[in-house]
């Protein structure tokens, strides 16, 4: 970890996530690294650590050291130390002097989101929070293995659903109703065919065609957004008919 003017102390929160220069944490263990002005605090952070985790579980690896701390720092490092760390896996918590960052996988975006505003507002102004905690992959991976690589089919050059695009939508419904409350991005892609302007227009429209079609069987539709990119991000080759027709797809992705 690099030394600064202020404190550097960093939490690897949980489920074996490394920390920067520090040994990487066996699974379900947390690692408390960096350096403190003295050992109270240090004895301090390790105590509200092991009431949330379970003394077993901490590794301490805080050093005391020559460093300066913010005015009431000790004081704000543990109202930072909450049980809605638990929430957060292969996580880390760093704090660095005013600088607050938080990062590793949540549930959801409502989690995601509700973390870092309790963090933030449990602090005095001069302080910044860096959000980069993520939604867990897992959610993904229900939509991706649905799909299957498989495209939802439209008639040619239009945002019309086929009988078969709309059977595929059906296996997405019943896997999105699995997801709860999560927000999905729809997104539209075309292959290179035709004028920009034309396949930016059209995949926006499929998009739509796509979002009114789950909207309209059982989806919340304020939980879905759609959007076209066109020919912009191919997935295979446009310079043959079976890589033109892999470029001409739909994307549900889990919004972060």
């Amino acid at each position: 970890m690099k030394m600064s003017r202020l404190l550097p102390l960093l939490f690897a929160c949980a489920l074996g996530a490394a920390a920067a220069q520090t040994a990487a944490p066996q699974p379900g263990q947390v690692v408390a690294a960096g350096t403190v002005p003295d050992e109270a605090t240090r004895a301090a952070v390790l105590a509200r650590l092991r009431d949330i985790y379970g003394a077993e579980r901490v590794v301490d690896q805080i050093a005391v050291g020559q460093v300066a701390t913010p005015a009431n720092w000790n004081d704000y490092v543990q109202k930072l130390l909450t049980p809605d760390l638990k929430q957060i896996s292969r996580g880390q918590l760093k704090i660095d002097g005013t600088t607050v960052s938080l990062r590793g996988e949540v549930a959801n975006e409502a989690q995601r989101q509700k973390i870092a505003s309790d963090v933030a507002t449990s602090l005095n102004p001069t302080y910044t929070v860096n959000n980069g905690l993520r939604v867990s992959s897992a959610d993904q991976g229900i939509l991706d293995s649905t799909l299957a690589n498989r495209t939802v089919e439209f008639e040619s050059g239009k945002a019309t659903l086929t009988p078969a695009g709309r059977a595929i939508l059906d296996e997405m419904i019943r896997a999105m109703q699995k997801l709860k409350q999560r927000k999905i991005e729809i997104i539209g892609h075309t292959d290179n065919q035709g004028l920009p302007a034309t396949n930016q227009g059209l995949s926006q429209a499929r998009a739509e065609a796509v979002k009114a079609y789950l909207a309209a069987n059982g989806i919340n539709g304020d939980l879905l957004t759609a959007s076209g990119q066109g020919a912009n991000r191919p997935i295979a080759g446009n310079d043959t008919a079976e890589g033109r027709a892999r470029n001409r797809r739909i994307e549900f992705r889990i919004a972060q």
